[in-house]
C-alpha cells in the first residue's frame, strides 16, 4: 500500500530524473569553441562569436611539392600576430618577415628542396578574436625539379657579343612553357628571341650584337612551372646586366694578324699565330665567355696526344667549349718569332708574350682590354666554321634559322 508521502517523494525523483537528461542532451549538444563568447540577450538565448581573420598558408598541410620561394602565410579581415615556421623533425627556426600591415608573412631566404617544414600562424580581428592555422609540408625534391644555369651573372658589364645562355640541370620536355616564362629585354628595343640547342640548352640574343651601353633585363619566372611529366621548375628573379662598349677583333689567318675596333675605330692591329696546317683554327664569329690570367693547357683534354702540358699560359680567354682560346706565347722560338709570319698552334689564336703575365706585351694589352662577350672574328681559315652551340657562339646562325629554334 503506498501512502502519500511515498507517492510524492517518487514524483520528485521522476522529475529530478528528467531534468538529469534534459542536461545531459543540453551538454552533448552544445557548440564549444576556443574563441567564441556568450552573450544575454533578451530572452535568456545565447550566440557563438568567431574571429573573422582568415589565415592561408600557400603551402597546404600534407603537400609534397610545395615551392621554395612563394611560400608563405596571408591573412584576410586581421592582423597576423606570430608566425613560427621550423625544420619538422630538427626544429631548426627559419627566419622570416611579417609586412607591415600585418597582412602577410614570408621567410627571409629561399627555402631548400627537398625538405619537411612546418608553420603555425596566429591572427587577430579587429574585435580581437583569435585565429589560428599550422601546416606541415614537404618543398619540392631535387629529383622533382630542374634548375638553369645561366650567364652572363646579375650586374655585369659584358662585351656586345654576349648571349643570354641557360643550361638546364634537367632535359626538358615542354620547352615552350618553358621559354615561355622567360623573357629577356633590352632597353634598344631590340627584339631578343631564345633558340633551343637541344633540350637542356636555351640561348637568347637579337638580330644584331646589343647595341652599346644598352640594359638587358631576364626575368626568370620557373618557379612551379612543369618542365618535363612531375618536374617543376624552382626559379624566380630578375637579372640585370650592362653592355658595354662595343669591340670586336677580327684575325685574318691569311694575314696572321688581328684588328682590334672599339666603337667604329681601330685600336690596333696585332701580329697573332694562328692554328698549323696541321691543327687549324676554325672560322667564324666567337665570343669570350671566360678570362684566366693564367691557366693549364693539356693536349689530352682536347683530344690529341701528348703533344703539349704547359702549366702558366698567361693571358688567356677562351672562344670554344672544345678548347680554342685567344692567349699569350711564351715558349716561342726567340730566334723565330711566328707571330705574324705563320700558323704554328694547336688551333688557338696566339699572341706575344712573357712566362708569368707580366711585362707589356700584345697579349697582356688585350687581355687588358676584353670583356667576356667580346667578339673575335677569325676568317681565311681553311677549317670549317664553328658550330653555333661551341661555347657562346649563336652568332654564325642566320636569323632565320635562330628564330627557327624557338619554343614560343
Amino acid at each position: 500500500m503506498t501512502t502519500p508521502d511515498i507517492a510524492a517523494r517518487r514524483v520528485l525523483g521522476a522529475i529530478a530524473a528528467l531534468m538529469v537528461g534534459t542536461l545531459t542532451l543540453s551538454a552533448c549538444g552544445g557548440n564549444a569553441s576556443a574563441d567564441s563568447d556568450t552573450n544575454s540577450k533578451g530572452g535568456g538565448g545565447t550566440s557563438a562569436k568567431t574571429s573573422t581573420a582568415k589565415i592561408v598558408i600557400s603551402a597546404k598541410d600534407g603537400s609534397t611539392n610545395a615551392s621554395i620561394n612563394a611560400t608563405g602565410v596571408q591573412v584576410s579581415d586581421g592582423k597576423l600576430t606570430d608566425v613560427k615556421m621550423t625544420v619538422a623533425g630538427s626544429g631548426q627556426a627559419v627566419e622570416g618577415v611579417v609586412s607591415a600591415n600585418g597582412g602577410n608573412w614570408k621567410p627571409k631566404e629561399q627555402l631548400e628542396r627537398g625538405t619537411k617544414y612546418q608553420i603555425s600562424a596566429t591572427a587577430k580581428d579587429a574585435s580581437g578574436k583569435t585565429s589560428a592555422a599550422n601546416s606541415i609540408f614537404t618543398t619540392v625534391s631535387s629529383a622533382n625539379s630542374f634548375i638553369g644555369t645561366y650567364t652572363p651573372d646579375n650586374g655585369t658589364t659584358v662585351g656586345v657579343g654576349m648571349p643570354v645562355s641557360f643550361t638546364f640541370d634537367k632535359v626538358i620536355g615542354d620547352r615552350k612553357a618553358v621559354q615561355s616564362h622567360i623573357t629577356v629585354t633590352s632597353s634598344s628595343g631590340q627584339q631578343v628571341v631564345g633558340h633551343w640547342f637541344g633540350a637542356q640548352r636555351l640561348d637568347f640574343r637579337p638580330q644584331d650584337y646589343w647595341k652599346a651601353g644598352s640594359k638587358v633585363t631576364m626575368k626568370i619566372d620557373l618557379d612551379g612551372v612543369e618542365g618535363a611529366n612531375g618536374v617543376y621548375g624552382v626559379q624566380k628573379k630578375t637579372v640585370t646586366f650592362t653592355v658595354g662598349r662595343s669591340q670586336v677583333s677580327t684575325v685574318d689567318v691569311n694575314t696572321q694578324t688581328m684588328t682590334v675596333v672599339r666603337d667604329g675605330q681601330t685600336l690596333k692591329s696585332l701580329p697573332i699565330s694562328s692554328g698549323s696546317p696541321e691543327h687549324t683554327t676554325d672560322n667564324g664569329q666567337m665570343v669570350i665567355s671566360e678570362k684566366f690570367t693564367q691557366t693549364r693547357m693539356n693536349s689530352q683534354t682536347v683530344g690529341l696526344g701528348g703533344e703539349y702540358d704547359i702549366p702558366d699560359v698567361p693571358h688567356a680567354m677562351r672562344l670554344t667549349s672544345s678548347g680554342t682560346f685567344i692567349h699569350g706565347n711564351y715558349w716561342y722560338n726567340k730566334a723565330n718569332p711566328p707571330f705574324g709570319q705563320t700558323g704554328t698552334s694547336h688551333g688557338c689564336v696566339g699572341l706575344a708574350d712573357v712566362q708569368g703575365a707580366q711585362g707589356a706585351t700584345n697579349a697582356k694589352w688585350f687581355y687588358d682590354n676584353s670583356l667576356i662577350g667580346d667578339v673575335v672574328i677569325v676568317k681565311n681559315s681553311p677549317d670549317k666554321t664553328v658550330a653555333p652551340d661551341n661555347g657562346l657562339n649563336g652568332w654564325n646562325l642566320a636569323w632565320s634559322e635562330w628564330t627557327a629554334g624557338s619554343a614560343a
